[in-house]
């Protein structure tokens, strides 16, 4: 492969912004320009001379502009190799234009489907023309320059001014590997528009936007997040992010989703599971009364609000070394306020990302509702848990009804039970996690080591309420839980051994409830 300098170039694009200083410098180094249709007339209105197709493949543009490129004249002068003696003499034989720059993209699939055209408006916006186009010229890179998206126009510019028209071998591979990442991002949109929600077709995989993290899950380990994650939050201050502050980030948005358009609520984050949660009538009391949950655990740990953090919040938050502080506004008091610690990361969440929050896993192009994970040689992809435990989905399975204040606490800690890791148990009082035990191997441990945190920041479980994400096998659980001062329990049922747990409520007056929903999260 040597240096090739263009004498000729193919434009067709949807995109012109920035455009236009590319077609002089074309015109500057005397490269012969062809053109169609609306980029035709664009480069027409510049006053610089430029080349119909039609008049190259005799051939008009038809059924509305579906067939206007595709000609062997069109490909051929892009598809042959100029080291070929066949293909050059057939250049000459069927008076084919050699073509050495393709400026190409393609229609605007993804943002038509984002919008909620119809399936018509749609199914016109899957280029045939342009995708051949860049294929063909990519796959071509030893002889021909690919040109695949507007992000590339000022990289092109660049290029032609520095080589004086003249392009590297190494500088047509680069912006080939471009086009075909864009030309596969491109069919895996609109395999999974047509797709819908079988997944279980086949997995596609897209996404564009990369961002590098500070490393991985340890230092010696690199790491990058692959999302748009400026969609979500707008990052205020602070250090750049890593892979842990992300997953912790997630976690903490995917609980707050079940907060949106409630009183005032606010968490702490450690290793994915809240640490400290409560909701309150000021934000305020939420944040201290949440760091009163573990405020050992906090160090270190993620903060998220549902609501504006205010000077007063500010100021308690400042004493505490935390890693991200999650927001849907801030004061601009309150913001200066947190920046005084100059590691301390500051997200503000973007317009409505709480909730129309996507689960953890969710890939571009993919369906909503699915979750995504690297497991073995391959993936595991299942929906996402989006069910709440509401009061019509409770069924009192104890003699005695939970009061309605019960309800509200078995509700809220039946929020925090979904999005801890499991095993796990949530003691929860008047809407305060007093504590969780997470992770743990057996239910029983988990209540032990919820029972035993609790206690340690002097909480009085008197009156408190427990959740289980996943139904007693056996009665030990209820009876640890009363003897701690439980007094109302809600879990998923379904064991072949539930009377045996409804028994032991009876007999000791606790109010017990039903989901008939597990929520397991590993």
């Amino acid at each position: 492969m040597s240096n090739i300098t263009a004498k000729s170039a193919l434009i067709s694009v949807f995109h012109k912004d920035g455009l236009e200083p590319i077609v002089h410098k074309m015109n500057e180094l005397g490269i012969t320009i062809y053109s169609t249709g609306g980029t035709e007339k664009f480069i027409n209105d510049l006053g610089i001379p430029v080349i119909p197709v039609e008049n190259v493949t005799s051939y008009p543009s038809i059924l509305g502009g579906r067939v206007k490129t595709l000609h062997p004249k069109v490909f051929g002068g892009i598809l042959n190799r100029r080291d070929h003696e066949g293909d050059v003499a057939q250049l000459a034989e069927f008076d084919i234009p050699q073509i050495d720059i393709v400026i190409v993209d393609l229609y605007p699939f993804e943002k038509t489907v984002a919008s909620g055209a119809s399936e018509q408006d749609i199914i016109e916006k899957i280029d045939i023309g342009g995708i051949s186009l860049i294929r063909a010229a990519a796959k071509n890179y030893k002889d021909t320059l690919c040109v695949s998206t507007m992000d590339d126009y000022a990289k092109l510019l660049n290029v032609l001014a520095e080589g004086g028209g003249t392009t590297t071998a190494a500088q047509r591979k680069e912006f080939a590997a471009t086009a075909f990442d864009i030309s596969s991002h491109y069919d895996s949109a609109i395999y999974n528009y047509f797709a819908g929600d079988a997944v279980d077709k086949s997995l596609k995989l897209s996404e564009q936007h990369v961002m590098p993290l500070r490393y991985g899950e340890n230092p010696h380990q690199r790491g990058w997040f692959y999302g748009d994650f400026n969609s979500m939050f707008t990052k205020l201050h602070g250090k750049a992010l890593s892979y842990n502050n992300l997953l912790d980030v997630d976690a903490a948005v995917n609980l707050m989703s079940e907060f949106v358009n409630d009183a005032p609520t606010f968490a702490i984050f450690k290793h994915n599971n809240a640490c400290g949660v409560a909701q309150r009538d000021t934000i305020h009391q939420a944040y201290v009364d949440a760091l009163a949950g573990d405020p050992v655990s906090a160090f270190g740990g993620i903060l998220i609000s549902n609501v504006a953090i205010d000077v007063a919040t500010a100021q308690e938050i400042h004493k505490l070394f935390c890693e991200v502080v999650i927001a849907p506004s801030f004061d601009p008091a309150a913001l200066e306020i947190l920046k005084g610690k100059k590691n301390r990361i500051m997200l503000e969440l973007v317009g409505d990302a709480l909730s129309r929050n996507l689960p953890a896993g969710r890939q571009g192009g993919m369906p909503n509702k699915v979750e995504v994970r690297a497991s073995l040689n391959g993936y595991l992809v299942q929906d996402a848990n989006l069910k709440t435990d509401a009061k019509e989905d409770l069924k009192t399975a104890t003699e005695l009804e939970p009061t309605s204040a019960q309800i509200e606490d078995l509700l809220f800690a039946s929020k925090l039970c979904k999005h801890t890791k499991s095993n796990t148990i949530v003691l929860a009082k008047n809407k305060q996690l007093c504590a969780s035990g997470t992770g743990q191997t057996s239910r029983v441990d988990a209540l032990n080591q919820a029972i035993h945190k609790a206690q340690s920041f002097k909480f009085q479980l008197d009156g408190a309420v427990m959740a289980s994400d996943a139904f007693f096998p056996f009665p030990d659980c209820v009876e640890i839980a009363d003897h701690a001062g439980i007094k109302a329990v809600i879990q998923p049922g379904g064991s072949i051994k539930d009377e045996l747990s409804i028994d032991y409520c009876n007999k000791n007056e606790i109010a017990m409830v039903f989901t008939g929903t597990r929520h397991f999260k590993h």
